[in-house]
């Protein structure tokens, strides 16, 4: 031991509590265990090299007993099998057993000699036709068990050796029968041959061919065949040898002689077969088995049976553009409206289908999304299903394609239409029975999958049309309800606390939506289709407490488990709550439209009572409420007094924003009168939209050019707005047109007079704008389809009464017209006539050489109506629309509709309310509210007429309507004030009432009699004196 240093002879004291033999102890056990592991690795490595050694020799024994077996076949049947005959192919016969022993494919010699052997068979049977003689001999039951083993073996040494060789035989793959010289196509036909249905070996062959898992390899051979041909459009597999031999196959495995009792749903055909792109493009007469012959029934059957929980098992080697589920959901689709046409096809198909579709489409990534959709989906700012969305990606663009194009109407008809066949005549109020919850659950949630997932205008058309499902689901909907006994839909995987409403009327609104869009006022009103007008009241007050209870009553979730517990990510509570919401809300709004139209039903139906208070009142003005939410998504919920309310406090807080009280922003216009138009439109263009936002100050100049007296304290100002809006809507002025009831909207010939007319369509716009900002209200009645284009809405061909009665009535004629419509020689132009110059413009490209038809009448209808309501005059809306949001914002005007919309311009067109008036009125100068001269006053004022008590409201406020909400939100107040003072000398009664508008103050002298007063007010409101008369 070497010298540490340390002088000390100190005993050292370990302090890990441990002593030294102890720990010597644990060393031992260590090496121990490491060292008996070492052991059993060494005792698995020999045993493994045994193994390996035994396997290796067994391969090299039996490869050399092949060699052997083969040489000796070649000295007995010749190299080219030129010494065999019939006989060698008997059970007696060493001639199968042999070949089949040695015979490897990937080696070219073998397949040579598999060939020959092949090419005898159908020889034999071309010559002979029944090929059973061949290998059976005397007494096929004797031998049955040798003769199946062999012809297992030979059937799929056919398939595997196309297989092995399908790259170097590409070319042949997809080639017809009738070219026997070609060794795929030999060896294919082989295969047909051996496995005719008459054959007593076939249910055998065909398990066999299972085990091996021949459609794996039927797979690799078509997708080689069609490796250049991956495109929608050909048919280079019809006919072929190939064609016939997966659907020779395919049959068998679905009839009654196979034996395949237990199905690898990974190797079938619907994981291998049905999952190559476009197969029946390329394989028509595949198609053809599989929609009449039952093929397309068994293995729907099967899907179902093994899909739910494993949709991994098809088959998905084609990379993101080809994913195999949607391979298998395009070719399904494809199918399925003539699979659901013929005669064999039932109910328990129609549903076991619209099961499957619903798993398939549930898989797929959406193709598209509306912008509203969009929209509401980025305000689920925690959505669990946003990560998820972002790592999908979608299928390849002709994939998609053929998915969207084969979403048709017709498979709409045969599919929704097997289902709901009779729930849409049941009329009883008992509550649905089992069977209908399951009809109606899955066809619900196929649909709703396919609003999620493909664009909704494809479909929409096609179920309104095609299908009982507004019907149907209405009366699903109207009996539950009245029983209160909503269903669960346990087998969607729904929670049991979810709303049984949800899913059905997140598929029935935007289904009656399209329809509400399409059909006529006479179909509505009159014929009441599809609902009846009493049907349509229920429907209201059930859609007003589902969208309450989604919006207000039930909480959001934000599960980071959006799935449903079967797996379905597009099904889950919440995603559906989140397209349930826009859908109820929308129909609802739709209905509403209806209703203004043609009031069926109290315009407060459509108030939900709980939005009434003033609590939810305070809380909507607020931002990130769900008050304010509300407000956004379904304002009808809310009455329209208090969206007022909430309208103008957005206007008072943009205003207290852009400092429009501080007296320094103020404006000042000198307004001519004889130019008013003219002058202000000079000006105020010139304006930015912080100009406009804030006070303008008008001075008017008279005929002599001097400024007329009064300073503008807003009266003037509000004057000047009256003044202006009449002369620059009116039609004579030549911007606007006017309807048949006087109603105006844009003139679309309006540049034919003006040069600018765009700039003044902007102009007018933002003077329309500064209107509603200051809460004057203005005389300019707009049409109802022009009053839709400030919601940025578009107008629909209901929407044509409100412009053109006439027209309407005659696409009207056009649509229920009998007869041939082409006799009416009728194209696709429409004929524009303004001011004597007629032109004639195409609706369609080449429409001057498309006539109209009674299959296309419906479309010529409504680009009529289109090119009316929209086109003509889209861009003087475009322009009128951009001045008019400088400041009045969208989301502030999308809370009313049209027809309220007009009462924020106008007011009521109602006689003004003087009592309104009198109650929130003031008084001084020793007036008061029981003095006989205001008493004599407001007898006078009522027995006004309505055009001389507006004139009397211009006159002491410069406006002649009054508030939206009454007089108890003019500011400031109503005065009366008296002029002199004691006794009233004659000299006072001879002036005559004057007024200061900024103030609304009406200075009255004490007239002594109602004559006089009269007399005195209506000279003074009459005498259009502009601001002297004082």
């Amino acid at each position: 031991m070497f010298f540490s240093g340390d002088p000390s002879t100190r005993k050292r004291v370990d302090l890990g509590g441990r002593s030294s033999k102890e720990r010597d102890r644990q060393v031992l056990l260590e090496q121990t265990r490491l060292e008996r592991k070492k052991r059993q690795n060494l005792r698995l490595q020999n045993s493994a090299a045994t193994k390996i050694q035994k396997c290796f020799r067994g391969r090299k024994d039996t490869e050399k007993a092949r060699l052997k077996v083969k040489e000796q076949f070649f000295v007995t049947y010749g190299a080219q099998c030129q010494r065999a005959d019939r006989s060698c192919f008997g059970p007696e016969s060493a001639f199968l057993r042999d070949l089949l022993f040695f015979v490897n494919v990937a080696k070219d010699e073998d397949v040579t000699v598999l060939l020959k052997v092949t090419d005898f068979i159908l020889s034999y049977a071309r010559n002979f036709g029944n090929i059973s003689s061949l290998f059976s001999g005397s007494d096929y039951l004797l031998n049955r068990a040798i003769i199946e083993h062999r012809l297992k073996k030979l059937t799929f040494l056919c398939v595997q050796a196309v297989y092995q060789n399908r790259t170097r035989w590409k070319g042949q793959l997809l080639m017809q029968s009738n070219c026997s010289a070609m060794p795929a196509i030999v060896l294919l036909d082989t295969v047909r041959c051996l496995l005719n249905t008459d054959l007593p070996w076939v249910s055998e062959v065909m398990h066999y061919l299972h085990t091996k898992k021949v459609f794996c390899l039927l797979r690799g051979i078509l997708l080689k065949g069609l490796e250049d041909l991956m495109q929608p459009a050909s048919s280079a597999g019809a006919n072929s040898s190939l064609e016939q031999v997966v659907t020779q196959i395919s049959l068998q495995f679905t009839g009654d002689l196979c034996c395949c009792r237990v199905v690898d749903a990974s190797t079938s055909f619907f994981s291998q077969i049905l999952s190559i792109p476009f197969l029946w493009h390329h394989f028509p007469n595949l198609k053809e088995a599989f929609c009449t012959r039952g093929l397309g029934m068994h293995y729907i059957n099967e899907m179902m049976c093994h899909f739910p929980g494993h949709t991994s098992v098809i088959a998905d080697d084609l990379g993101t553009s080809y994913p195999g589920y949607a391979c298998v959901l395009a070719n399904l689709l494809e199918a399925a409206s003539p699979l659901l046409s013929a005669s064999k096809s039932s109910y328990e198909m129609a549903l076991d289908m619209v099961n499957l579709l619903t798993l398939l489409l549930d898989m797929l990534p959406s193709f598209s999304l509306s912008a509203q959709q969009k929209s509401a989906e980025a305000a689920e700012e925690d959505d669990p299903m946003e990560e998820d969305v972002k790592e999908e990606k979608p299928c390849g663009l002709n994939l998609q394609r053929a998915i969207s194009t084969s979403m048709d109407s017709r498979l709409f008809h045969y599919l929704v239409n097997t289902l709901l066949k009779g729930i849409s005549s049941n009329n009883s109020e008992s509550p649905p029975d089992d069977h209908e919850l399951e009809i109606v659950g899955s066809t619900c949630a196929f649909l709703h999958v396919t609003f999620s997932t493909l664009p909704m205008e494809r479909s929409m058309t096609g179920l309104a049309y095609r299908t009982e499902i507004v019907p149907a689901l209405w009366s699903f909907i109207k009996r539950c309800h009245a029983s209160n006994r909503w269903p669960v839909f346990a087998k969607l995987g729904f929670p049991s606390d979810a709303p049984g409403w949800l899913l059905p009327l997140t598929v029935f609104c935007p289904v009656y939506k399209h329809m509400l869009t399409i059909i006529d006022n006479e179909e509505f009103y009159e014929q009441e289709k599809p609902l009846s007008l009493k049907d349509i009241k229920s429907l209201i007050l059930i859609l007003k407490q589902a969208l309450w209870n989604l919006l207000w009553v039930i909480p959001s979730s934000h599960s980071k488990a959006p799935e449903t517990s079967l797996g379905f990510k597009k099904l889950s509570v919440e995603k559906i709550k989140t397209r349930a919401k826009i859908a109820i809300a929308e129909l609802l709004a739709k209905l509403e439209d209806w209703n203004n139209r043609r009031q069926f039903t109290l315009s407060t139906d459509f108030h939900y009572h709980e939005a009434m208070n003033e609590n939810f009142v305070s809380q909507a003005m607020l931002d990130n409420t769900r008050a304010n939410e509300i407000l956004k998504l379904a304002p009808f919920l809310v009455p329209f007094n208090a969206r007022v309310r909430i309208f103008q406090s957005h206007l008072d807080a943009c205003k207290q924003r852009s400092g429009f009280h501080q007296p320094l922003t103020n404006h000042r216009l000198k307004i001519r009168r004889s130019r008013i138009l003219d002058d202000a439109f000079s000006q105020l263009s010139a304006f930015t939209e912080e100009d406009l936002r804030n006070p303008i100050r008008v001075v008017y100049v008279n005929e002599l050019g001097i400024e007329e007296a009064g300073i503008d304290g807003g009266g003037i100002f509000k004057d000047f707005m009256e003044n202006i809006v009449q002369a620059s809507f009116d039609v004579q002025y030549g911007l606007f047109k006017e309807t048949s009831d006087h109603l105006l909207y844009p003139n679309p010939g309006s540049g034919l007079i003006h040069d600018q007319h765009l700039q003044y369509f902007h102009f007018l716009g933002s003077l329309l704008g500064k209107a509603m900002y200051e809460g004057i209200l203005v005389d300019i009645p707009l049409a109802t389809f022009f009053l839709s284009k400030l919601k940025q809405k578009y107008n629909y061909l209901n929407d044509l009464p409100s412009l053109d009665p006439e027209l309407y009535r005659h696409l009207q004629f056009l649509k229920h017209y009998e007869g041939d419509v082409s006799e009416l020689e009728l194209y696709f132009v429409i004929v524009n006539n303004e001011y004597g110059e007629q032109t004639e413009e195409e609706l369609l490209p080449g429409g001057r050489n498309m006539r109209v038809t009674n299959d296309n009448v419906i479309t010529f209808i409504h680009l009529v109506s289109n090119h009316r309501l929209n086109y003509q005059i889209r861009n003087q809306s475009s322009y009128f629309l951009k001045g008019f949001q400088q400041l009045i914002q969208k989301d502030w005007i999308d809370m009313f509709n049209e027809h309220e919309i007009q009462l924020l311009i106008s007011g009521s067109l109602e006689s003004m309310d003087v009592d309104d008036l009198r109650d929130h009125a003031t008084y001084s100068g020793g007036y008061g509210p029981d003095h006989e001269v205001i008493e004599r006053f407001w007898e006078v004022l009522k027995s006004f007429s309505l055009e001389n008590q507006k004139k009397f409201l211009k006159f002491v406020t410069g406006c002649s309507r009054g508030p939206l909400l009454g007089f108890k939100y003019l500011e400031p107040k109503f005065c009366i004030q008296r002029v002199g003072q004691g006794n009233a000398n004659e000299e006072v009664l001879n002036r005559l009432p004057t007024s200061a508008t900024c103030m609304n103050l009406l200075k009255l002298p004490p007239y002594t009699s109602k004559e006089q007063m009269r007399t005195k007010l209506m000279y003074a409101i009459n005498a259009e004196a502009g601001f002297d008369l004082s």
